[in-house]
């Protein structure tokens, strides 16, 4: 039955990082004056109590790691990290200039890329520099992905210093013939002694991303990779698929063809095994492809429905206004999504001209905040309601009738105001999401944009 499932549910489908998706954006009537309106409306009404985020692009990385859809610059040239910091901070500045006042920062996020490429002086001229124009949250909450094999302990050492607590490492798996073959070699050693260094000087959060899906994986790869693991106890694991989307990221290196990926219910099952591993030692399951310890903030906000997700993926607080500075970026002020330039050239060329580097985004209609809010309480809670008036929507009918297979199926329980993912629906979270999607079912994609859901 579960295989029949696979099969059934197994179709190309979103992450809903944000709703709606990048790739149904109305970017014909946008422009960042309509950005910058809606940019202050969110601050006005929400920054002065609850702060607003920051994520950081840096985009740098030494090598290509073949699985990796994020946008980087690979170059060994260390010599291009001041000026990307000098850009960085001048973006910040023009935002903070939009703003009026100065703003207060509840969460910093550097993601890449690899923000461990860039030197610890550097680090710490852009922090002090974002906090030359902000004030610092009391309950601030920062973070950092660090890449084992060139995270050093004085990395760790001073983003502690400058108030980071939590970091996330990306592992992906052990076994060398996978890691070889996504051009991310790294051995065992490398991660536990990052993890041992941080545990040491004081982070009260260590993550680990885990992938399952990735080229000549087999179960006995993912059982290593988690025990493995559960010999370093991390507070909270990143534990999901890897999107296939070779129209987008293109072969580069990659050391494997399409034929060496794990096909569905032999993906499936890589999953369904690493999910009663973690169980069995002290994780849940959080949220979409997420599990954490009962002492992780990230396991608390879920308990307490607090639990949020953004651009920067999942959060244990929610601050309406979410600023992106650096390259391809994307920013979000709750009305609104807008997207800094792609290319490193367009970015630094816009801040030249002291323009935010901005090329394209979207203003949320009354619809999409209440799709978006549905969207994210099933990634966020695993149910949703609509006895809030507010939260109904025209076409709800037709969404739970759609719906109602998946009922019979025994992934969801439809009440007569809410609806509740089951323990069997978890791992068709993205399926169930995708049947409130309005602008994806009122235009489905006339070529491939997303990975397999499954």
């Amino acid at each position: 039955m579960k295989n029949s499932l696979i099969q059934k549910y197994n179709v190309p489908g979103p992450r809903y990082t944000s709703y709606p998706t990048v790739p149904y954006w109305d970017e014909s009537d946008f422009t960042s004056d309509l950005w910058i309106q809606t940019l202050q409306q969110s601050f006005r009404k929400s920054g002065p109590q609850e702060g607003l985020s920051l994520y950081i692009h840096l985009p740098f990385c030494e090598s290509l790691c073949t699985f990796c859809g994020c946008n980087k610059r690979i170059t060994k040239n260390h010599a291009v990290e001041h000026p990307y910091i000098m850009a960085v901070l001048k973006e910040w500045t023009l935002y903070c200039k939009l703003l009026g006042e100065k703003p207060t920062i509840k969460e910093i996020h550097l993601g890449g890329g690899t923000p461990t490429f860039f030197s610890t002086q550097n680090l710490e001229d852009l922090i002090n520099g974002i906090f030359m124009h902000a004030n610092k949250s009391v309950d601030h909450e920062f973070s950092f992905e660090g890449h084992p094999n060139n995270t050093t302990y004085a990395h760790l050492q001073k983003l502690y210093e400058l108030g980071f607590r939590r970091v996330s490492f990306g592992v992906q798996d052990y076994a060398e013939k996978v890691q070889k073959a996504i051009h991310r070699v790294q051995p065992f050693h490398n991660v536990a002694k990052v993890t041992f260094w941080a545990r040491a000087i004081g982070y009260t959060s260590i993550g680990h991303d885990i992938i399952y899906g990735l080229p000549f994986q087999e179960i006995d790869d993912v059982i290593d990779t988690i025990e493995k693991t559960k010999s370093l106890k991390p507070d909270r694991l990143a534990f999901y698929s890897y999107a296939h989307v070779p129209w987008i990221k293109g072969n580069g290196q990659r050391g494997f063809n399409d034929e060496d990926l794990p096909q569905d219910d032999k993906k499936r099952q890589l999953y369904e095994t690493g999910k009663e591993l973690l169980y069995e030692n002290g994780y849940h399951e959080i949220g979409m492809d997420h599990f954490a310890l009962e002492t992780d903030a990230l396991y608390i906000a879920f308990q307490e429905k607090t639990l949020h997700r953004n651009f920067m993926g999942y959060s244990a607080s929610k601050t309406p206004l979410m600023i992106g500075l650096g390259v391809s970026s994307i920013s979000d002020s709750w009305y609104g999504f807008a997207q800094n330039a792609k290319n490193l050239d367009d970015y630094y060329q816009m801040l030249e001209w002291d323009r935010l580097p901005v090329f394209r985004g979207h203003i949320l209609t009354h619809e999409d905040l209440i799709i978006r809010k549905h969207i994210l309480n099933l990634m966020c809670q695993f149910e949703t309601s609509w006895h809030d008036a507010s939260l109904y929507f025209e076409e709800l009918p037709e969404v739970l009738e759609q719906l109602h297979e998946m009922e019979k199926d025994a992934l969801i329980v439809i009440h007569e105001n809410s609806l509740v993912i089951t323990e069997k629906g978890k791992p068709y979270i993205r399926n169930i999401g995708m049947a409130f999607d309005l602008r994806l079912k009122r235009k489905a994609p006339e070529t491939a944009l997303f990975s397999m859901t499954i």
